[in-house]
């Protein structure tokens, strides 16, 4: 077992050497530039978009925007929000979260790039259905020559998206925080963590085998509440420790440039770092967020590449920067002997003793239970296009199986094996953006000029 942790980490570390962070934070920032900052000028009208205001319910696709986003979300506002971010600063100090912010800027170009070549590319799968994401992109963008990149990418994301990650830190969060402190498992935890992991199969099953509806329809209704209640729960540790926030923040900015702290002042490290936590985050430049806003009800490309640019506002700048702060402020990440989730827990009882862990614990649950819910899509849809729409049900019982192994697995095989398969996911992803980016910028300049004509006329009635 040793040895397959140790191959699976120095997989990783390989893999996310430095032509991947320039390939993701370079691609980032040409679309940021290319585009002329167009994701953040037209925020206003993505907010306008994902209300539902130019919702079509005879567009093509499965999902509205809302709940397009709502199931991104769903993956990504997940445990790497709460044990991601924990793990980053365990391994690169504060400064991984300045890191994060600028991967997370750049992200929300890239998301609007990639999203919107979902729509603009997608193809049908073996039973004539629409379908959206990056091996789509590639064979409908590039033409078939090119399918070699989307096989790359669909194999990957086989296992780029299986939710070990999800059941790993969730399995300990219950066990470290409710079963062991209070007293109901002493010892080896092998077979509790084994029970654990059937009773995730079990919930997860009656979601999943219900198809994109059910999911898009569970992730709607639980991902505003999660992030709300954990919002409020982080707030509150802030308030608590307020007069720690601002030199949390200078900490934060100081050990970006000088990485003191772990890496010896390996600045290229912590950048590396932040990039890899930020992409297990937030997904941009991944290309799973891609096939999620492939399932859009529209056929406006730039309408749901502009309703996915807000995922890495809200999953990283937002709620990862409130749980960096929520560690940093009670000093979680300097006194914690844990990796992960743990560090959070502490972070949680250090500030609301008592009941702090516990809400972390619904929390946990939450987060946990919705990425394991829309992660299976993203496989099904990967396992759909290597082998057919029709067996596609087969990669969900492979998918719910893999649970098991990732409630009794250590964290640091879990995380190496996503992390070097997300790197993986990564290339067809960025590579098919980068060459078919013009095309989304002719679809950008006449679909702003629609809308401007069409305000036009509407002002013109009025009058």
């Amino acid at each position: 077992m040793e040895a397959i942790e140790n191959f699976l980490v120095a997989f990783s570390n390989t893999a996310w050497g430095m032509p991947l962070l320039i390939l993701l934070m370079g691609g980032g920032f040409f679309f940021m530039f290319y585009s002329g900052f167009l994701p953040f000028r037209h925020l206003g009208h993505s907010v306008n978009v994902l209300r539902g205001k130019y919702d079509d319910p005879n567009d093509p696709g499965d999902i509205n925007h809302f709940e397009a986003l709502s199931s991104a979300l769903a993956a990504t506002v997940g445990m790497g929000n709460i044990s991601g971010v924990a793990v980053a600063l365990a391994t690169g100090g504060p400064g991984v979260l300045f890191w994060m912010w600028v991967s997370a800027f750049v992200g929300m170009a890239t998301k609007f790039f990639t999203c919107s070549l979902a729509i603009m590319y997608r193809g049908k799968d073996t039973k004539g259905h629409p379908q959206g994401g990056p091996m789509y992109v590639v064979t409908e963008g590039l033409g078939k020559k090119w399918k070699p990149l989307a096989v790359f990418f669909a194999v990957a994301g086989l296992f780029g998206t299986l939710p070990i990650f999800q059941a790993n830190q969730l399995t300990q969060v219950i066990l470290e925080v409710v079963l062991v402190p209070n007293g109901l498992v002493a010892g080896n935890t092998f077979w509790p963590s084994l029970i654990i992991g059937f009773v995730l199969v079990i919930i997860t099953s009656l979601v999943i085998f219900g198809g994109i509806e059910r999911i898009g329809q569970v992730a709607g209704k639980m991902v505003p509440s999660m992030v709300v209640l954990y919002m409020l729960a982080v707030f509150y540790i802030m308030a608590v420790n307020y007069t720690a926030v601002p030199a949390a923040f200078a900490l934060i900015f100081e050990d970006a440039f000088s990485a003191d702290a772990v890496l010896g002042g390996a600045v290229g490290a912590i950048i590396i770092a932040g990039a890899r936590r930020a992409a297990f985050s937030n997904e941009a430049g991944i290309g799973t967020a891609s096939m999620m806003h492939g399932a859009a009800k529209t056929d406006e490309p730039i309408r749901e590449g502009l309703v996915a640019m807000l995922g890495p506002l809200i999953d990283t700048i937002i709620v990862c920067t409130l749980t960096g702060l929520a560690i940093i402020v009670t000093g979680a990440w300097q006194n914690s002997d844990g990796n992960g989730v743990t560090m959070t827990a502490t972070a949680f009882d250090t500030a609301i003793p008592g009941i702090g862990s516990y809400i972390l614990v619904l929390c946990v649950l939450i987060f946990a239970f919705t990425s394991l819910f829309s992660y299976s899509y993203y496989g099904t849809k990967c396992f759909s296009f290597l082998f057919g729409a029709r067996y596609k049900h087969y990669y969900n019982y492979f998918y719910v199986t893999t649970i098991i192994f990732g409630a009794v697995a250590t964290i640091t095989a879990v995380i190496a094996l996503i992390d070097g398969m997300y790197a993986m996911m990564a290339i067809p992803t960025m590579v098919s953006a980068l060459l078919l980016s013009p095309k989304v910028m002719a679809a950008a300049r006449a679909y702003f000029k629609r809308m401007r004509e069409f305000k036009q006329e509407h002002k013109e009635l009025k009058v």
